[in-house]
């Protein structure tokens, strides 16, 4: 496994709510960490750039307020041949109006969600 492939098996746990998988491939969170996490319909991963040790991304989210996006640089270290997350760098971004929707629909965003 490489910090790319790390990276999605996180967010398809983060789908799940495995918090198990997420902390044993964790340096710095626990269970009881990341089950405090507000509720969250995962929608889509986007792999924006990787190198060997990070990975930016955006995943986009429905919440009680409608369709946000987490943008994040990612920093992974190999530790007896495990890839771990380690930490992120957080970036302020949104769902911009013309690109597609992330719920799915084929639409734009300001025609879709957007507008909800």
């Amino acid at each position: 496994m490489n910090a790319k492939e790390l990276m999605r098996s996180r967010y398809d746990a983060f789908v799940r709510e495995d918090w198990e998988y997420l902390a044993d491939t964790s340096l710095h969170q626990s269970v009881e960490e990341l089950q405090t996490s507000p509720p969250m319909e995962w929608l889509k991963l986007d792999i924006l750039n990787v190198t060997k040790e990070t990975v930016e991304f955006k995943a986009y989210y429905r919440e009680s307020d409608g369709i946000n996006v987490l943008h994040e640089k990612s920093s992974f270290v190999e530790l007896d041949g495990d890839w771990k997350y380690n930490d992120g760098i957080l970036y302020n971004s949104q769902v911009q109006r013309n690109e597609s929707c992330p719920c799915g629909s084929g639409k734009k965003f300001k025609k879709c969600c957007q507008q909800k």
